[in-house]
């Protein structure tokens, strides 16, 4: 497929692309430094900024899906626009893992444990999932991580959820930076949760 990686040169974006690249996608991958994208068979590093929708919308143009790496400071709004006016049908997105729930009707965020200083950006993420919910002409995905995601090795198994946070027999919710990107570049390939939230953790 030809896909689009929008915030390619932060660590999950890089992840992202080195999982496309090695299973022989074609990777636009755009960022405001394109030199820090990783040197790829299968890459394209193109600069781009994500805030500016005119400019961004012909980079986009025949994707056959745009997997956005972005901070939220992008709103959803923002980049659902251009990728109308390119015309691709797909958008899958680097969530946050504050939206999750830890029981019935009680998100991370609402915890004391989540720490205050991660609330502004958090808050981003909760308002970029209650935009895409109601959004029906673009097939979107919101794939929050888990509650911890690190640098750490590809180890290629981890569990998959829904809206709630997925925790190990110790109560930690963890996951590396390269197996969240295998288990996005596996929903792109797959398309098992189409115009939903998923999750993975270990």
């Amino acid at each position: 497929m030809n896909i689009v990686v929008l915030g390619a040169s932060g660590r999950a974006g890089s992840e992202i692309t080195r999982e496309l690249a090695a299973r022989g996608h074609a990777v636009t991958a755009i960022a405001r430094k394109p030199e820090a994208i990783p040197s790829l068979d299968g890459v394209t590093a193109v600069a781009g900024d994500a805030s500016d929708p005119a400019a961004l919308t012909p980079l986009l143009k025949g994707a056959d899906a745009v997997i956005s790496a972005l901070h939220f400071d992008v709103t959803a709004e923002t980049l659902l626009t251009a990728i109308r006016d390119a015309g691709v049908p797909r958008l899958l997105v680097t969530g946050g893992a504050a939206s999750l729930e830890v029981a019935p009707g009680r998100r991370l965020f609402d915890t004391p444990e989540f720490p205050a200083e991660w609330k502004p950006f958090a808050q981003g993420g909760l308002t970029f999932l209650d935009h895409l919910r109601g959004v029906s002409d673009v097939d979107w995905t919101f794939f929050s991580p888990a509650a911890v995601i690190e640098e750490g090795p590809r180890l290629g198994r981890f569990r998959l959820g829904d809206d709630q946070l997925v925790v190990d027999d110790k109560g930690e919710s963890r996951i590396s930076f390269a197996d969240y990107a295998t288990a996005m570049v596996d929903e792109l390939e797959q398309h098992r949760h189409s115009r939903a939230r998923f999750t993975a953790a270990y």
